[in-house]
């Protein structure tokens, strides 16, 4: 049992996902930190000093909170549709940012080759190809003089 637990978490992709996750955990605590601490701020200044986490909606009748936390220590029944802003514009900058990732690595692997052009018509055709199927002329390379 201990040794197929060990051969499992000793596979390269265990480890890799086990980085990619904490790396991912701790992106998320900084995105979190730049939506809230820094672009959250300045738009609510913006539209007349709003605090978007303070933003909510309460659904029970007859209560005087005048904030978000006087109404959860009340107990009251709360949509908090400021924090939910919050989390939408962090995933935005979370996906965009993983897109920009994916895009700067995917311009490293270049994808193989599978066609060549024919030298007589120009079409391209597969690789394996021996014969062109468009023009029908022979693909195989002239055998190098000397061998």
């Amino acid at each position: 049992m201990f040794k197929g637990f060990r051969e499992f978490i000793a596979r390269g992709n265990v480890v890799d996902l086990a980085v990619g996750v904490i790396m991912g955990a701790a992106f998320g605590k900084i995105v979190t930190s730049l939506v809230n601490d820094m672009v959250m701020p300045p738009i609510g200044l913006a539209l007349g000093k709003v605090n978007f986490t303070d933003l909510y909606v309460d659904l029970t009748p007859g209560t005087k909170a005048t904030t978000l936390s006087e109404a959860k220590k009340a107990g009251d029944a709360t949509i908090n549709y400021g924090a939910f802003l919050n989390t939408i514009l962090e995933f935005l900058i979370v996906g965009f940012a993983v897109f920009l990732l994916v895009k700067g690595v995917s311009r490293f692997h270049k994808a193989p080759v599978k066609t060549k052009e024919c030298a007589f018509c120009k079409e391209a055709v597969p690789v394996a190809a021996t014969r062109c199927k468009f023009c029908t002329s022979s693909l195989e390379e002239p055998a190098k003089a000397g061998s």
